[in-house]
């Protein structure tokens, strides 16, 4: 903003000539060198909300309350350090809630605002593992109740100096085991194993190489489902010759016989009826 009197200008505000945010936060703290976070973070609050929209120092003072509060950010984090996403990955995530915390913090309330701002950044991260990253669907419950499972596992290990076993979590959640189970196998539901990865465990071999063999018989299932369809089409003469020849196994004498006609004449019925079966053309008497 300018001013000019008497031909006079004053140098125009610009954001490097406002104060540090920190740097006034220590003066509002009695000038102490060291300023702890809480502090430092309420005495940042307390500028923002004096200051108007679209003061340039909203900026700073935003960006300062972001840098100071990573901390929490990270402390966020490690409650996820189990999952194979990278950490500084779940770090950026997490920012995001942070930022969304700041942006709707309300001080007079009397709330802490770590108080505030750790569900803020647990829901955003949690949105994310939800969302994006896993590679197949799991129920909202399973993911709720993942989380607790999660916290059980830790705190058991710490206890116990090992990894503790599914009653031992039932029993510290006051859950069913199946739930647990259910638990643990959506709790791997975040990556897809390729089919043709090796396995260090399975000495080298990929998945594809123990999902079994080719059954040449699954052809076979579409060829019979195929001449079942054809049959239908016979008139019923000629399906009881074929019925009689290739289900009932007997020989065109035979045939002849039950049918009460010369063995020639079954032959020629038989040649007939398999060259119109092959070309799948209509039956035409």
């Amino acid at each position: 903003m300018s001013v000019r009197t008497q031909g006079n200008s004053a140098p125009e505000d610009r954001i490097d000539d406002l104060p540090d945010p920190v740097e006034l936060a220590a003066r509002r703290s009695g000038g102490r060198g060291a300023v702890d976070v809480r502090t430092l973070t309420r005495v940042l609050f307390e500028r923002l909300a004096e200051l108007p929209p679209g003061a340039p120092e909203r900026t700073r003072v935003r960006a300062a309350l972001i840098e100071i509060n990573i901390p929490l950010v990270r402390y966020a984090a490690t409650r996820f350090r189990s999952r194979s996403e990278p950490m500084e990955d779940i770090v950026q995530v997490g920012t995001i809630g942070l930022i969304n915390a700041i942006d709707r913090f309300d001080p007079t309330r009397g709330v802490q605002f770590p108080t505030y701002a750790l569900p803020t950044i647990l829901g955003e991260i949690k949105r994310y593992f939800r969302d994006n990253v896993r590679t197949m669907h799991v129920p909202r419950r399973l993911q709720e109740l993942w989380v607790q499972v999660s916290g059980a596992m830790e705190e058991l290990t710490v206890t116990h100096g090992r990894a503790p076993k599914v009653p031992e979590i039932a029993a510290n959640l006051r859950i069913p085991e199946e739930d647990v189970r259910a638990c643990l196998d959506a709790g791997r539901a975040y990556n897809a194993a390729s089919l043709e990865a090796a396995q260090e465990h399975e000495g080298g071999l990929a998945l594809l190489d123990r999902l079994g063999y080719e059954d040449s018989a699954l052809t076979d299932v579409e060829h019979r489902d195929m001449v079942r369809h054809l049959l239908v089409q016979l008139p019923e003469r000629e399906r009881r010759i074929i019925m009689l020849r290739f289900f009932a196994n007997l020989t065109q004498s035979q045939i002849s016989t039950e049918l009460g006609m010369s063995q020639m004449h079954v032959s020629r019925l038989l040649s007939r009826i398999l060259t119109r079966l092959r070309t799948g053309n209509s039956w035409e008497e």
